[in-house]
């Protein structure tokens, strides 16, 4: 199903033009029109799920098969020395466009981006306490 109103949507379905890397039955790789460096690509699915969490099973799998189908082409064409693969889910998480999505981002010695976060520090205790929660014990 596709939302009308979506630009992902449109762009995934050939409605908007875009600088596509490929393309299936199921899923456009494009390229990011503000990208982070140099062939920062985007997985977009042909149909609309809001984020990973209304993605059904198998087109999680192929997502990430696709992932890595494309890391490695961008890696072996433009000689990025990584990749990061980042999907983020809520506006919290940093997700601006509400059309599942991955950002593929190549990485180069010196390129200036950073992308982490600040490790924490729990006790063991706390992890224990985490990990019952998310398994329910």
């Amino acid at each position: 199903m596709r939302e009308e109103n979506c630009i992902f949507c449109k762009i995934a379905n050939g409605e908007i033009p875009s600088k596509t890397l490929y393309e299936d039955e199921r899923f456009r790789v494009i390229l990011d029109l503000g990208p982070a460096a140099k062939g920062h690509s985007l997985i977009l699915p042909k149909e609309h799920f809001a984020d990973l969490y209304e993605l059904p099973d198998e087109w999680a799998a192929d997502a990430m098969k696709l992932a890595r189908k494309m890391a490695v082409q961008i890696r072996g064409r433009l000689g990025a020395d990584g990749l990061n693969i980042i999907q983020n889910n809520g506006e919290v998480a940093g997700q601006t466009v509400f059309h599942f999505h991955m950002h593929l981002i190549p990485r180069y010695e010196n390129d200036g981006q950073k992308i982490g976060w600040e490790a924490g520090s729990p006790s063991a205790e706390e992890l224990e306490a985490v990990r019952e929660q998310i398994l329910g014990a």
